[in-house]
């Protein structure tokens, strides 16, 4: 099976991300894919991440109507800092049937090289990589034969948005699915932070 691994702290989960999936899903003939929730991102050290659990939670509530979506809790019972290489060391062990592609954005591949063992992961696996606006490319990278582009069409939303917004108290709807939106009303996530 070809699975397509989006990985992100989904903190929260949104449109956007749902839309890059489903894009990769129809045009890079995937199979499924997993949405790695990761507990912590190496790079965003100081980052504040609510719960992992819940971040999940929201993602499970996200797909659940998409038996092409799966949100994965794999990187939870590994080292932390989560490093891509390590997940996939352990998928390829886990999986051996599946074959698996990193989904990543262009600001991701501008700093692919300083990724531990990025040589590794290309060994490895073909990078599934969309564009986003104001990143210049990685000329060398993205010229790499393990390395597709795609030009997916994009939202200009983010996690940290929509954290601003309800931290100022204004809607989120239609930037979050609905059954996100009311978990995270319902639960008071992101207000006081």
């Amino acid at each position: 099976m070809k699975i397509g691994l989006f990985f992100g702290s989904f903190n929260p989960v949104h449109t956007g991300h749902l839309l890059i999936a489903d894009y990769f899903l129809e045009f890079a003939s995937l199979d499924k894919i997993w949405f790695i929730v990761s507990p912590q991102n190496p790079f965003k050290v100081n980052d504040k991440l609510i719960d992992e659990k819940l971040r999940l939670e929201m993602l499970n509530i996200a797909i659940k109507n998409n038996d092409s979506f799966v949100a994965s809790d794999v990187e939870f019972g590994l080292d932390r800092p989560s490093y891509t290489v390590n997940t996939l060391k352990h998928l390829r062990k886990t999986f051996p049937g599946h074959t698996f592609y990193p989904i990543i954005g262009g600001d991701n591949l501008q700093s692919f090289h300083l990724w531990k063992e990025y040589e590794d992961i290309l060994d490895h696996h073909e990078i599934l990589v969309y564009r986003r606006a104001g990143y210049i490319e990685n000329k060398e990278l993205s010229g790499h034969p393990k390395i597709k582009i795609f030009d997916v069409p994009l939202l200009n939303i983010s996690s940290t948005y929509i954290r601003e917004m309800l931290q100022n108290g204004k809607s989120i709807r239609y930037i979050v699915p609905k059954n996100v939106e009311n978990f995270i009303l319902e639960n008071k996530l992101y207000a006081n932070q």
